[in-house]
């Protein structure tokens, strides 16, 4: 899970209960009675929040909170439901993740329904049922949906601002209570997003659980079951993504010979001329001139005068399998994951080296955090530098490449930690404790710094302001003031140029924090966006962060081009840029890739640093270009991104170690327009 993305993987959850998690309050004779609903929020193990949903009647209230990271949604809810059980109004107001705030209504009236969320008001007249959905709301949502489905023969219904909402059985099961067995029903709920979500309620329709593999929103008094069921989630979501690595993904018997393509050469920042690529089994067996012909037993595909670049790492991913395959269609056939559940990435990896799913290759660096009262609740908790050094060895032994240190992690023990890592030959990186500086963890032995925020924060903050809140985003307003020729931030360059320290800037996510607004599509996606679902497209239109007054507004806009600023110093400088995205890769990817043409790249120099560098920095010398024996992991556009790299963007194939994925036969599933053609591909002759 990325976590820009939440508050929409939080945002589908919750419904009613019975004992103990129910409470009758008795009014008045003659008044109707009262019933609470009470769920806990439990982010891998770790009880982080609160849903409560009071029913009265038709109607609902909703208070929900958690934090997590120093962060997280909060929302206050009003319902009203028709005798159907869809909203006929709903209000929300509160907060986002990242400290937007909410003020969201919607209302049916005679057949019209109007709404306003951040993107402006809507407005559509309906001539049969229809649900709406919320853009931020508690995960409430999902029950409130699923009940209204149910009542309808096809457990499908409109969905409003646009789109379909679809409810899907998918199992029965039991858990244990005080009073005995508990029947349980699951369910996929889709057509709002790229995924769908899953919901259980219980054998009385009563909404017990929404899952996610790191996320549930359970019943109390059930928080014991939270692990089995959050598994429930992970085994829904890889059986999706294997149906559909089954359905499109081509394994061609003998060789493939890709036959009219320019290859992108990135020593040479320069396309060869036209020829054809072979590859047989996982690698590139030759690159041959246009004359020779398809031999017998070949697959032969039509390249059509397009461009073959190798495969495109993603430097900062948080994988799970929804972005794997994203990513692979992406053209972006590498990854390092730069903190995960352990349990979770290690079967991920293994179905994906299998081949069961797709998926990029993963390089893993294990998350190292320090409990606190806004602790990150991913990777490996400590309270004791032992049970760090701990935690280093059991990245080790599970095959890590490297650790990454976290926001509530004490300063003070980044040198041992850092000292057992490199012993074991492991890198180090991460971000900068709270009340430390980008030069302490410098001089502890970081070889990179991971987002270019923590790196300049240290020049702006006071040493007793806590980064472990979202002060570490919004305290970025200070920038425009900061004199980029101090000593102060010399000192940080020079350190950085002397130990040979690389930076993994994640410039695209800073974009969005930065220069995102309410109603306004955001730069980073306007070239794509239209070809996204409709709950996409409206996402798009929302500022990740709260923009308090023109005054903020414009120091946001100013601390951007600070940011641009200390990138390209850097650049001049020989530090080494790793292109990342912490958004989960995919799209972002690209954006973050053209956002570095600002810092003064060529298109050509961006795609030899997103691939070729990428490959040497991690010791990768199987791939990264594409040349006889080498991995077979490219991908093919019909433009030529060498003079606009924004033709990247569309994809008309990729290989994946010689397993052949065409985006645009995918694409539908996600209910996503395709970008370009497919190519042709002529069945091998006879031996």
């Amino acid at each position: 899970m990325r976590i820009l993305n939440i508050s929409i993987l939080l945002g589908l959850l919750l419904g009613c209960s019975q004992p103990p998690s129910t409470e009758v309050v008795n009014n008045q004779p003659g008044s109707a009675s009262q019933e609470e609903h009470r769920f806990n929020v439990i982010l891998n193990g770790n009880v982080v929040g609160h849903l409560y949903a009071t029913h009265q009647n038709n109607d609902i209230s909703i208070d929900y909170d958690f934090k997590s990271n120093g962060r997280g949604p909060a929302y206050k809810e009003q319902v009203s439901l028709n005798a159907k059980g869809i909203p006929q109004s709903w209000r929300i107001s509160g907060n986002t993740t990242f400290g937007n705030p909410v003020e969201e209504q919607m209302q049916i009236h005679a057949g019209q329904a109007t709404w306003r969320d951040a993107t402006g008001p809507g407005e559509a007249r309906i001539d049969s049922n229809a649900l709406y959905v919320p853009q931020n709301s508690s995960p409430y949502q999902a029950y409130i949906m699923a009940r209204a489905l149910m009542q309808t023969e096809g457990k499908s219904m409109a969905a409003l601002p646009a789109g379909t909402l679809n409810l899907t059985a998918l199992e029965t099961l039991q858990v244990q209570s005080e009073e005995g067995p508990v029947t349980l029903n699951t369910f996929a709920l889709a057509g709002a997003d790229l995924d769908p979500d899953y919901l259980i309620l219980d054998g009385n329709k009563q909404f017990f659980a929404y899952i996610t593999p790191r996320l549930i929103v359970i019943r109390e008094g059930f928080e014991a079951e939270e692990t089995k069921l959050r598994q429930l989630s992970a085994k829904y979501s890889t059986e999706r993504f294997e149906a559909l690595q089954s359905e499109f993904a081509h394994h061609y018997q003998g060789a493939v010979r890709i036959r009219n393509v320019r290859v992108f050469q990135p020593q040479r920042l320069s396309l060869s001329e036209p020829v054809s690529v072979l590859v047989n089994g996982e690698n590139i067996t030759a690159i041959e001139p246009l004359d020779i012909a398809t031999q017998a037993g070949e697959t032969e595909i039509d390249g059509a005068g397009g461009t073959l670049i190798a495969g495109l790492y993603e430097m900062h991913a948080h994988t799970g399998d929804d972005d794997a395959l994203m990513n692979v269609l992406a053209g972006v056939t590498s990854v390092r994951d730069m903190g995960n559940a352990l349990d979770v990435l290690d079967e991920l990896k293994n179905k994906i080296d299998s081949g069961v799913l797709a998926g990029p290759r993963i390089t893993r660096y294990g998350m190292i955090e320090g409990k606190s009262p806004s602790n990150n609740n991913n990777g490996i908790l400590v309270e004791t530098q032992e049970q760090a050094i701990a935690a280093v060895h059991t990245y080790a032994e599970h095959g890590f490449d490297g650790v990454k240190l976290y926001n509530s992690m004490k300063g003070e023990w980044a040198p041992a930690i850092a000292d057992e890592a490199k012993r074991l030959n492991m890198r180090v990186t991460g971000h900068v404790p709270a009340f430390s500086n980008a030069n302490a963890m410098i001089r502890a032995g970081f070889d990179e710094m991971t987002h270019i925020n923590q790196v300049m924060l240290g020049w702006v903050l006071k040493p007793t302001e806590d980064t472990r809140t979202l002060l570490r985003l919004t305290a970025l307003d200070r920038l425009p003031a900061l004199d980029l020729s101090s000593p102060a931030v010399q000192e940080t360059l020079d350190l950085m140029v002397e130990n040979q320290v690389a930076i993994d800037p994640t410039l695209a996510i800073h974009e969005y924090l930065l220069l995102s607004r309410n109603g306004e599509t955001r730069a980073g996606v306007r070239d794509y966006i239209d070809h996204m679902p409709p709950g996409v497209q409206r996402s798009a239109k929302v500022s990740l962060a709260k923009v308090a007054s023109p005054e903020q507004d414009q120091a946001y806009r100013g601390a951007y081009e600070q940011i641009l600023t200390t990138l390209k110093m850097m650049k001049e400088r020989g530090i080494q840029l790793l292109p990342g995205t912490d958004l989960g890769g995919a799209f972002n990817q690209h954006r973050e890739l053209e956002l570095y043409q600002q810092l003064g790249f060529s298109p050509a120099e961006l795609l030899k640093l997103g691939s070729y560098d990428m490959a040497n920095y991690l010791g990768h010398a199987d791939r990264g270009s594409i040349e006889p024996g080498k991995l077979a992991d490219f991908f093919l556009v019909p433009g030529n991104p060498t003079e606009d790299i924004k033709a990247i963007k569309a994809i008309s194939l990729v290989s994946r170690g010689g397993v052949f994925y065409y985006p645009s036969e995918v694409y539908p599933s996600f209910g996503i327009k395709p970008f370009t053609n497919i190519p042709k591909v002529k069945a091998p002759a006879s031996l």
